[in-house]
Parts: C-alpha cells; structure tokens; sequence
C-alpha cells in the first residue's frame, strides 16, 4: 500500500510522463523508471519498470487515441512496426531481468544518454504525409521494429524516442504522423513488457493506477500542444534533451555511489 505522499508524488510524475507521450511520442518510461526509484520512492528496480510499463502503455493508449481522432496516425506503418517490436520485446523483457537492479539502471542511464544526443539532432516537420507500405519500407520496418522492440523490453521503456526517429527514418514520414504512429507501437511495446513483469509478480498495480490517472490528464494536455506546435520542436528537443542529460548523469552517480 503506497502512502499518500507517494499518491501525490505518482500523480505528478504520471502527469509528466503523460504529457510527454502525448506531446512527442516518447519520454514516457525515460522519465517513469528513475521518477519511480527516486522521487516516488520504489525500493526494487525491478519493480519500477515493471509498474511504469504498465502506466506507459495505459497513458500511450490513451494519448493514441487523441492523436487517431486527429488523423495523425499512419495505421498500416505502424501496424507492421508494432507487430514485429513485440516479438522483440517479449524477448528483450526477459534477458532484462536476469540483469541486477543496479546495473540495469546504469545502463538505462546510458542509453538515456544516447537518446538526449538523438533529440539533439533534431526533427524536421518535413516528409511524405501519404507514406504507405511498400516493398522499399517494409525491411526497414520491421527491421527497426524488432531492434526497437528488443531495447524496449530490456529496459522497461515504451520506446517512444526510439520508435519516431525509426519510423521516419524507414517511411520518411512527417515528424506528426512518427509522433502519433509511434504511440501504436509504445502502447503494444508497454503492454508485452508489462505482462512479463507482471507474471514475475514485478509490478505495483496501486501505484501504476495512480500513475495511469495522473498521465490521462497530461496525455490530453501533451496532445492538444503537439498540435499547435507541429513545426517548432526543435526548442523543445533541446530542452527535453537537456532534462534527460541531467537525469542520466544524476543515475550514474548514484549507482557509482552506491
């Protein structure tokens, strides 16, 4: 039973990661695992991802489905991405905890390092908005599915910042549709990840509620911002990139420490 504090706190961090699903298709568990280990308080690793993939692939679902109603989907691209990342999930969900708890999460802070110089790259709004499958996209697709899909279950992560630049690089897909395509694939990437943790007895279901409350209101706020600022992220990149660079270096030191 979680105090109410960690309610609180949960709520918040929910919130946060909601509205950076809805806004960018990613960051969700980027942000989940270490608000979970050191704001909320959860002791175990091992549980923090487990219970934040349950509340990612919630509030990425729920993000979907603002983005579905303003067409910004691409179905049948991300259909074929999202199926071949969760036999990669599945996979990479397993080898992740057979991992110590420790080191997971010095690892995961280095590969929170690799996303932040990624979003520094930036993203052009620029692209094909009538991509469809075809024989040149669909190696691509499912090639970067199934590697997305592995990482995503190694590490517990939706695998949002991971899946947009993967589709865009495989379709040439504009920038908002990778966003909301990409919520197809965090969602089924979630919820494959979820389900190995939770048969492990690796998940807190009061917490990761709280969490999914919490992100339902961001997600919404997340989405509508998305919108109204299709062709300006590259402020944004840098500023989220900056708060993911802090936060990794703030993980490796504390497993160096520990």
């Amino acid at each position: 039973m979680i105090s109410l504090a960690q309610g609180l706190l949960g709520v918040g961090s929910g919130s946060l990661v909601g509205f950076s699903l809805g806004l960018v298709g990613g960051g969700g568990s980027i942000l989940a695992v270490p608000l979970m280990v050191y704001l909320v308080g959860v002791a175990s690793p091992h549980v923090a991802i487990g219970t934040s993939a349950v509340a990612v692939a919630a509030n990425a679902a729920f993000s979907l489905a603002g983005h579905a109603r303003r067409g910004t989907v691409k179905w049948p691209c991300a259909a074929v991405f999202a199926g071949a990342g969760v036999a990669g999930a599945a996979i990479g969900s397993l080898f992740g905890k057979m991992i110590d708890g420790s080191k997971l999460l010095a690892l995961f802070a280095v590969l929170m390092m690799v996303v932040g110089v990624l979003m520094l790259r930036g993203r052009s709004g620029a692209g094909d908005a009538d991509v469809t499958i075809s024989r040149s996209n669909l190696p691509a697709l499912v090639g970067l599915g199934l590697a997305s899909g592995a990482l995503s279950g190694f590490f517990g992560i939706g695998g949002g910042f991971l899946i947009v630049p993967a589709l865009m690089f495989a379709t040439a897909m504009p920038i908002l549709n990778a966003v909301g395509s990409s919520l197809v694939a965090v969602t089924a990437f979630g919820a494959t990840t979820a389900g190995s943790y939770a048969f492990s007895g690796l998940v807190d279901w009061t917490l990761a509620a709280v969490f999914v409350a919490g992100g339902a209101i961001g997600g919404l706020a997340g989405g509508r911002l998305a919108m109204l600022l299709a062709g300006r992220r590259g402020a944004l990149n840098i500023v989220f990139a900056a708060v993911i660079f802090a936060v990794a270096i703030y993980m490796l030191v504390r497993a160096a420490t520990a």
